[in-house]
């Protein structure tokens, strides 16, 4: 249903003059498997990593690979000022138990944070590491697994549909 959706933002008269005025590359609008995991994927691995303007460093990766910038900038919206002292506390205790580490008791302030940042700085980067890394790997490939079954469904669809119409 989703792989449709696209589809049809894709075809909008809306957004071809919109990136005709604006003179946009429209592989960068794409909604092909390809391009909307490897959205999905730069995002996400941007967004793990605890550091200002994620959108800016999504932007900076354009002219290195081609991918769906809109669900790129969306993927990496998902750290935002709500969710990011959890995102973090979680990658602070994976880095920590992947390093052998004791847990320092964190308290929610800047005060505590800039306090012990020495202390957790490594911790938290070596969380964000196998988060970003592992998270949106497996982000990239559940999209690839559920567009072909989408496109398998719907082919099964298709050729259901043409054997009731002939008899």
């Amino acid at each position: 249903m989703i792989r449709k959706t696209f589809k049809n933002i894709n075809a909008s008269e809306k957004l071809k003059a919109f990136t005709q005025k604006y003179n946009i590359p429209t592989e960068y609008l794409s909604a092909s498997r390809k391009m909307v995991s490897k959205g999905v994927f730069i995002g996400l691995f941007i967004a793990f990593i605890p550091m200002p303007m994620q959108m800016l460093a999504v932007v900076s990766v354009i002219p290195f690979t081609k991918f769906n910038v809109p669900i790129a900038l969306s993927m990496c919206w998902l750290s935002n000022p709500f969710t990011m002292p959890a995102m973090y506390y979680m990658e602070y205790l994976t880095g920590s138990f992947l390093l052998g580490m004791e847990t320092s008791p964190v308290e929610m302030t800047l005060e505590w944070f800039s306090k012990n940042i020495g202390n957790i700085f490594i911790p938290l980067y070596v969380g964000t590491a196998f988060y970003s890394v592992f998270g949106s790997t497996l982000a990239y490939y559940i999209i690839n697994l559920l567009w072909r079954n989408s496109v398998i469904k719907d082919q099964e669809l298709r050729k259901g549909g043409n054997c009731k119409n002939k008899n």
